[in-house]
C-alpha cells in the first residue's frame, strides 16, 4: 500500500538514485498530439527504465500522494494512475462504510 509522504526536501531526496535522473524527460511525458504506436513505444522505454530504477516505488508513491498529473512516474502513466486513484477511491468508500456500520 503506498503511503502519503512526509514532507520536505528529504522526503524527496529518493531522486538522486532513479534511473531516470540522466536521461532526457521527454521520454517520460507525452508530446502534443502524439498518439498510436510511437505513443506506445515512448511509454514502453519509460517503463524499460523504470523497471530497472532502484527507487520505483517511492517513484510510484511521489506521483500518487501528488497526484502527478502527466507523465510515467513509477512505472505507470498518467492513465493507469487515474484508474488506480479510481479503484482505491472506490475502494475507501466501499470498505470505509461497511467498516462504520452504515
Amino acid at each position: 500500500m503506498l503511503a502519503a509522504g512526509r514532507g520536505g526536501a528529504e522526503s524527496f531526496s529518493w531522486q538522486t538514485a532513479a534511473a531516470c535522473r540522466n536521461v532526457d524527460p521527454a521520454l517520460f511525458f507525452h508530446p502534443d498530439g502524439e498518439r498510436g504506436r510511437a505513443r506506445e513505444r515512448r511509454q514502453l522505454t519509460a517503463k524499460e527504465i523504470c523497471g530497472e530504477c532502484p527507487v520505483i516505488y517511492q517513484c510510484l508513491e511521489h506521483a500518487v500522494t501528488f497526484q502527478e498529473p502527466f507523465g510515467t512516474w513509477g512505472g505507470l502513466t498518467e492513465e493507469e494512475r487515474g484508474k488506480l486513484l479510481s479503484r482505491r477511491a472506490v475502494n475507501i468508500r466501499t470498505h470505509g462504510r461497511s467498516a462504520r456500520g452504515g
